[in-house]
Parts: structure tokens; sequence; C-alpha cells
């Protein structure tokens, strides 16, 4: 029995190590194993978006929400969250980055629509944001987005923020620029009258300001956030999806929410996907 019972633990010792292996391989030739191969995962994401995609000016660490899901996803294609390269893509750029190769896929508050999934392909929403407006702390004539007949407003260009305020404002003065950290100082300055887009984006660029600035918080219209990949990576976009149902499951997503938006004592009720009590 002694010697049996050896054996039996040399086989073990022996197989189990290439089992494992072969649980986590992935098929060849998809994104996935090209990746692993590569052993860094490329990540395009804002670097001007307290809360969700910051790149400190003093330690160059990338911070945010969006930040921690990409390292997440690094950790579970490459063993370790650190092996991630972070390339700052501005909203109008987020598509040809995608297509062109630039980045492996893109995690920038990355509004999933129609038009915008003609060119890329999107993972399962990962976060449900609402878009409001940013004014100044005495002016108080701008109250909701009803309030906007008449004044100027600043947001970026490629955002869904643009459409919504030209759909529900007829004839609406918008200062369109290329990132939303063009716009804090020119509502500062007084030089518009309000910054508008997603509720979590506008409070980071609140948090800098909040002595200045004032969130309206009546958000209008809902914002579903995926992660843009190559238009018909199916394969990836599975896996991508497996991951966030994951993560809803085992806690991650909520670790992560806590550690950035929660900070600001937001609640996760209106911005987290539901579970999918299957995969749980």
């Amino acid at each position: 029995m002694r010697a049996l019972r050896a054996l039996l633990v040399a086989v073990l010792v022996g197989v189990l190590p290439a089992a494992c292996g072969e649980a986590n391989a992935f098929p060849e030739d998809t994104t996935m194993s090209r990746i692993r191969e590569r052993g860094i995962l490329t990540v395009g994401i804002k670097f001007d978006q307290p809360v969700f995609g910051y790149k400190d000016p003093a330690s160059g660490r990338i911070t945010g929400f969006d930040a921690e899901v990409a390292r997440l996803v690094a950790r579970d294609l490459t063993g370790s969250e650190r092996n991630i390269r972070f390339v700052e893509t501005v909203s109008s750029e987020r598509e040809n980055f995608i297509e062109q190769g630039v980045v492996d896929l893109v995690i920038a508050t990355y509004s999933i629509t129609e038009t915008r999934a003609q060119r890329v392909t999107f993972s399962d929403p990962y976060y449900y944001a609402g878009q409001d407006l940013l004014v100044r702390v005495g002016d108080s004539t701008i109250n909701g987005v009803t309030d906007l007949k008449g004044k100027t407003v600043c947001t970026a260009r490629g955002s869904t923020s643009v459409e919504r305020l030209r759909a529900m404002v007829p004839g609406i003065d918008l200062e369109v620029v290329d990132a939303y950290s063009i716009c804090v100082p020119a509502l500062v300055a007084g030089r518009v009258d309000a910054v508008s887009t997603d509720d979590t984006i506008l409070l980071g660029l609140y948090a800098q300001h909040p002595d200045s600035l004032r969130l309206v918080g009546k958000p209008f219209g809902r914002e579903p956030y995926g992660m843009g990949i190559k238009k018909q990576d199916t394969a990836f976009r599975d896996y991508l999806n497996g991951l966030i149902a994951r993560w809803l499951c085992n806690g991650e997503w909520d670790r992560a929410y806590v550690a950035t938006v929660g900070v600001s004592g937001t609640t996760s009720e209106s911005a987290k996907p539901a579970p999918r009590p299957a995969n749980c």
C-alpha cells in the first residue's frame, strides 16, 4: 500500500502542473494567447479624468476605476497587474487606436453606441453613468439641462455628450474640445457657462475645484461603459465578458469601485451592472 501511495503521489506531482497549465491555456491565434506570449497588455485610457483615468503628475501612476479594471485584465492574462502599458487615448481617437492596433483594448469611459459598434466590438457593460452638468458655484441660473438654452457648454469631441446635448437643447452653443481638462479652466474663468459629460467624469473634475465649482446633480441619459476591442474579435469579447461576470460575483468589481469612485462618497447602486446569478 505504501508503494502504491508513493506511486500515486509521484504521478500526481508530474501530472498536475501540466493539467493546470492546460486549463489556463488559450486557443492559438487568439488575442489572449498573443498577449500572454508577449507578456504585456496595452490599454488605451484617459490621462485627465480623476476617479476613472488619471496620470499623477508627481508619480506618473495611472489611477482610477478604469485603471483598476485594466489591471484586473492584465493580472488574468499575464499573471501580474504590473504587466501593463497605458497609452493616453482621448475620446476622438479611441476607434482609431483600436483599428490601428496601437492598443489591445480601450478602457476609457467608453460609452457603448450603435455608431461606435460599426467600427469596434464592445464587451458587456462594466459600468453605468449618467450625463450631468458642472457649473460655477455662484451660478444659480443653471439647475438642469433645460436651463442651458442661450448658454455656452463645453464638452469633448467624439463623446456621446455632444449628440445628446444637441438633441435635448436645440440651438445650444457648444464649445467642443479634445479633452475635458480644457473645459475646466474655461469654466472657472467664465469663458463657458457649464461643462457637460458623464457624472463620473464631472465628479473627478469637481474634486479638483470644490470651492469654485458645483455639480448640478440631476443626471439625464444613461451611459453604459464597455471595453472596446477590434471589430469581430468575438473570442476576446467573450473572454472579457466572462471576466466582468466573475468580478461582479467575487467582489473584485466592488473593491475597485470602493478604492476609486467610492472615495467620493457616491454609491454603486445605479453604476453597477447586475451580476449574473448563474455565474456566481
